[in-house]
């Protein structure tokens, strides 16, 4: 429904990608994917015209309509049922049923219905910005990287969502399981050009591999007839008997079509070196409470061992405690009580997003490595920055000069450099193509240390995880089993089930209607600050995040002037809002977790009048 026809794309002296050539056509859900810096997201502003190709041309028909999902949303109205609603057609004004439907799906209850949009934390809101897509049925959905936003439960609903949608999808995410449950075929940006076949991002990945190794047998034998014809034209083209023979031999040497060397996009490479340990028992956790209050606890009576060997994983929605129990069992939160005793030869290292800003501005990529082992060698030290793509020049890098995924990298660098065995992972897999979630979930299956990870990603946590704490609506607690097991056992609460008003008997109406606007006045009181404070946490980061954005722009540019001045400027600019923002993060964390818990508790009482 939609072609690009030899489409060129660059930035500076950067070639994202030539002559791309691309049709979508009726019902397919294409699943685009290319390492990271490839031109994925690129290639979705070409389509959506903000902004321009610097070659080719894209057909659009006329009355396609095209839906993207975008990160910041200013909302007008004052409750999430009317500022949904406004993405409906003038013709379906009053089909106010269909809005509330996706915005239960979505992980809305009908209390949520009457609140203001603002109100709600960012991942909430970008929940609400899907919502008013998909409320406008569009012929295409650009989905960029859909699933930072969304927990597990939200991700079951959107996948059987997209399954049964009726036009184009074309989606970016680093979730393989999410994008090959969905996709009809798979489409790559390889070195610079395009590929696309029907099927999944195995099938995708396999033809690649296929395609390499017969063009680079086919480089092997040309090159071997080019050499064979540049000897024989250098052995006659001196004989005036064998000239015009070695003249016909360089005509068709200039006409040949030569093939190019293969240029492999480098991939992060995982070995987590493990500290050998006596210890069956690694880890002994035991009635583990913890609470930012004492009223408002977010988990109570945790306990479990860890043996060698063994991984746990951490799954529930989002804002109930995941990260909060794993910097509790790494010591960084204190328990309100319970204990957390590991054994004496236990060594362990804590991969967090907190932990980014642990990082020195000042240091280089190879001396945050050195952090994690002073006693590496200079060889080892360059052979980790190389497996996390900071080869050469880049090792020397300074840390004020990182995106956000490239400091990523670097905590995993220092995790990898330093002798453990037992590894702590609060989403690891943020920030990494497909490619490096698959060799770190390689790595961790290969550890034979134990591991506790907090991940929305089900192939991973069916791929590692042994046992499981489950973060539902009553707190948290302890499933001996798998992912798979869970699901079987278990199930996601209230998965696939409509939210339905729930009316109250008609004696009781009056009253209750009474008593919940009483409640609602009370939460109100209470949470107005919190919500005052969330909101404009959110705002500053979004906002300095966007002067980020600039800055690491003119960085790159300025580096290449050669402008010192003007560089340590921009570098002494760039770390002070990268600290700012990850001050906020935390503190958002809290106050979050916080408003989250008033909220839950009095959410419970209200269910219970309806």
């Amino acid at each position: 429904m939609i072609q690009l026809n030899n489409i060129s794309k660059s930035y500076s002296s950067q070639e994202l990608f030539s002559n791309l050539n691309f049709k979508l056509n009726s019902g397919n859900r294409v699943g685009l994917v290319g390492r990271n810096g490839s031109g994925k997201s690129t290639l979705f502003k070409l389509i959506l015209a903000e902004e321009s190709a610097d070659g080719g041309e894209i057909i659009i028909p006329k009355n396609y309509k095209i839906g993207t999902l975008k990160q910041h949303l200013t909302f007008s109205e004052s409750t999430l049922r009317e500022e949904a609603a406004l993405a409906l057609e003038e013709d379906m004004k009053y089909d106010v049923y269909r809005v509330e439907k996706i915005l239960f799906g979505l992980g809305f209850v009908q209390d949520d219905l009457e609140k203001d949009p603002l109100s709600f934390s960012g991942g909430y809101q970008i929940r609400i910005n899907l919502a008013k897509l998909l409320v406008t049925e569009p012929n295409l959905l650009l989905l960029d990287e859909p699933t930072n936003y969304l927990d597990i439960v939200s991700l079951r609903w959107l996948k059987s969502f997209l399954r049964s949608f009726e036009g184009e999808v074309i989606l970016i995410t680093h979730d393989r399981n999410f994008m090959d449950s969905i996709t009809t075929h798979t489409m790559g940006l390889v070195r610079k050009k395009i590929e696309l076949i029907p099927g999944d991002t195995h099938k995708f990945y396999e033809q690649l591999q296929a395609n390499d190794e017969l063009h680079s047998k086919q480089k092997i034998a040309q090159d071997k007839k080019v050499k064979e014809m540049e000897e024989f034209i250098a052995k006659n083209k001196a004989r005036a008997s064998t000239a015009t023979r070695a003249q016909s031999k360089v005509k068709e040497l200039q006409k040949m079509d030569l093939l190019d060397n293969l240029n492999f996009d480098n991939t992060l490479e995982f070995n987590f070196n493990f500290k050998d340990t006596p210890a069956k028992i690694l880890l002994d956790v035991k009635d583990l409470k913890f609470g930012y209050t004492p009223e408002n606890i977010l988990f109570d009576k945790i306990s479990f061992t860890l043996e060698k060997g063994e991984c746990l994983g951490i799954i529930g929605k989002n804002g109930k405690g995941k990260s909060t129990l794993l910097n509790t069992i790494a010591g960084e939160l204190k328990q309100l009580s319970g204990n957390v005793d590991f054994h004496g030869s236990t060594s362990f290292a804590h991969f967090g997003q907190t932990n980014i800003a642990h990082l020195s501005e000042k240091n280089t990529v190879m001396d945050e490595i050195y952090v994690g082992n002073p006693k590496l060698s200079e060889a080892n030290v360059r052979s980790i920055c190389g497996g996390m793509m900071f080869s050469g020049d880049a090792a020397k890098k300074k840390i004020s000069l990182l995106s956000g995924g490239e400091k990523s990298r670097v905590m995993l660098g220092q995790i990898i450099a330093r002798n453990v065995n037992l590894l702590f992972l609060d989403e690891p897999t943020n920030h990494l193509d497909m490619d490096s979630i698959e060799a770190l979930t390689n790595a961790i299956k290969k550890f034979k240390g134990s591991v506790i990870i907090v991940t929305h990603s089900e192939e991973l946590l069916r791929r590692v995880c042994d046992r499981l704490i489950i973060f539902a609506k009553d707190g948290a607690e302890y499933f001996d089993g798998g992912y798979n097991d869970f699901l079987e056992k278990i199930g996601w609460e209230d998965e696939d089930k409509e939210q339905k008003v729930k009316a109250a008997p008609k004696g009781n109406q009056k009253e209750n209607k009474k008593l919940k606007a009483e409640m609602v006045r009370e939460r109100n009181k209470l949470t107005s600050s919190l919500k005052k404070k969330v909101e404009k946490l959110e705002t500053k980061i979004m906002e300095t995040e966007e002067r980020l954005e600039i800055h690491h722009h003119g960085l790159i540019a300025v580096s290449n002037s050669g402008e010192s001045s003007k560089l340590m400027e921009l570098t002494k600019l760039v770390s002070d809002e990268e600290a700012s923002v990850e001050e906020a993060f935390e503190e958002l964390e809290i106050a979050q977790t916080q408003l989250d818990e008033i909220n839950d508790k009095y959410q419970h009482k209200i269910d219970e009048l309806s």
